[in-house]
């Protein structure tokens, strides 16, 4: 017995794995502009975000020599900034809106701006988490301002400033002995 020739339709061609679930632009963007899809979490995903990048921060933290721990988070946020302006700006556009609540790649950048420097304890997590969080959210200014930069520059930017400034802040806590 023989099986019979199937007819060839052009509707049965599956699309290539480049586009992400939902349409969001392509696959390698959209894993990214959201973290691994961590910013599809609701409700806050900037906040589900900022904590999912101080879990994976500890982790990778403790595994490093203190010597090396501040030119690793310097790094990685830097590394995160390079390749989450793209993802973002993807992202964005396919979206349509021009700053998408679940890209949060900007999230991850500023909060590990935050860490650089900061010693590993539950104490400077908690306040880097914090200060991130309120700058971000308040965005004082030039952070405001860095929002009307065009597309992933913008979404991206902004939220390296909150992490700078929460930077700045938690070193002048640690400076004065406040976290100890």
């Amino acid at each position: 017995m023989t099986d019979a020739p199937k007819s060839f339709s052009p509707d049965a061609i599956q699309p290539e794995a480049t586009e992400a679930p939902g349409s969001q632009g392509p696959l390698w963007a959209n894993l990214i502009a959201t973290f691994f899809f961590v910013g599809r979490l609701r409700p806050g995903p900037g906040t589900w975000a900022s904590a999912a990048t101080a879990f994976l921060w500890f982790g990778i933290a403790t595994r490093l020599s203190a010597t090396l721990r501040t030119p690793a988070a310097l790094a990685l946020a830097i590394g995160v900034v390079l390749v989450g302006i793209p993802a973002a700006t993807q992202v964005s556009r396919a979206s349509g809106k021009k700053d998408p609540q679940f890209v949060v790649i900007d999230e991850v950048a500023g909060q590990l701006i935050a860490f650089i420097a900061a010693p590993i304890a539950w104490k400077t997590f908690l306040a880097g988490f914090i200060l991130f969080r309120v700058f971000d959210i308040l965005k004082p200014p030039p952070v405001r301002q860095l929002e009307r930069l065009p597309e992933g520059v913008g979404i991206v930017l902004d939220d390296v400033a909150a992490g700078i400034y929460a930077f700045v802040v938690m070193q002048l806590l640690l400076h004065f002995g406040r976290l100890n």
